[in-house]
């Protein structure tokens, strides 16, 4: 009888450490918003719906939240090249193979 009665006060008390840390956790993100980017009120208004439990910080994250830019465009991975598939590094063995050998000077 009375674990029932326990669950239903951990589950009471997990509802409010979760609407806390929720509540916290939404000021702390209204901070550091930039004042211009806020939408629908301004940030000192929404500190104050912040504080309304449960329903202020659904409110912040559906209404009032910067919007945060998605990922930029994606560019594909540099390749990595070898080096008997790179043009330069090839081109400069050949301009070696090519060159004349030097001239040997005259013993005496």
């Amino acid at each position: 009888m009375w674990c029932a009665a326990y669950s239903g006060e951990m589950l009471k008390a997990l509802v409010v450490v979760a609407a806390v840390g929720l509540t916290i956790y939404c000021l702390f993100d209204v901070r550091g918003s930039a004042a211009d980017k806020v939408r629908g009120l301004p940030r000192r208004a929404w500190f104050l719906v912040v504080l309304l439990p449960v329903v202020g910080p659904l409110a912040w994250f559906t209404i009032g939240r910067p919007a945060r830019p998605g990922p930029g465009p994606s560019r594909p991975p540099p390749r990595i090249v070898g080096p008997d598939d790179d043009p330069d590094f090839l081109w400069q063995i050949e301009k070696r193979r090519r060159r004349p050998p030097p001239e040997s000077a005259p013993e005496s």
